[in-house]
């Protein structure tokens, strides 16, 4: 009986290896400027997104895609080199082709932004789970997405590499032979335990 009880529990669970997660990644590399480095009331960064990875399942694709666009909020605190801002927004639009024109993802993160100052390197600039942040948002097809963002700017605040992962949870549709597979281990079942009622 247990291994009917088993076998019945994992029959009910499969549907639900049919949802997954897929990661889509942005790069900006050398394309937008950080303004508002020195500045109490926020920073904000446009940029041509040049590599996308993962957008609908697709690989790597490479050209001027689209723009980023990352704003925050106000100063909350500075300790040594190290500047925290609160939350504020990321947006990603499309250029046309590889990415559809017009707006693709909106999102907003809270707080804490990290600014790191490199001395003569430039800015680290990051909004990161491990530090408290989360970018929380909207695909333009209304499926939720979050993740991060991470900038390595400049000591003039031009961008030389940005980068925005994010996780999107998508539902996976069982193609026929998954389905078969479920059917026909469902019938295993019911005669499995016809079996062991007639006994």
């Amino acid at each position: 009986m247990k291994r009917i009880a088993f076998l019945v529990v994992l029959a009910l669970a499969l549907p639900l290896a049919a949802f997954a997660n897929s990661q889509t990644d942005f790069v900006d590399i050398g394309q937008g400027t950080l303004s508002g480095l020195g500045s109490t009331t926020g920073l904000s960064m446009t940029g041509t997104i040049t590599d996308m990875l993962g957008y609908h399942g697709g690989g790597l694709v490479q050209g001027s895609l689209g723009t980023l666009s990352i704003s925050t909020g106000g100063l909350l605190s500075t300790r040594g080199n190290i500047e925290m801002f609160s939350g504020g927004t990321l947006t990603i639009s499309g250029s046309g082709g590889a990415l559809a024109s017009g707006t693709l993802f909106t999102g907003t993160f809270s707080g804490p932004v990290e600014l790191i100052n490199l001395g003569k390197w430039g800015y680290d600039l990051s909004c990161e789970t491990l530090n408290g942040c989360t970018v929380n948002g909207t695909w333009a097809n209304g499926q939720s997405a979050s993740g991060g963002f991470n900038l390595l700017v400049g000591s003039k605040g031009g961008v030389e590499f940005g980068y925005v992962g994010l996780q999107t949870q998508t539902s996976v549709t069982p193609e026929p032979s998954t389905l078969g597979l479920l059917g026909t281990g469902l019938l295993g079942l019911g005669a499995l335990v016809r079996r062991k009622v007639k006994a």
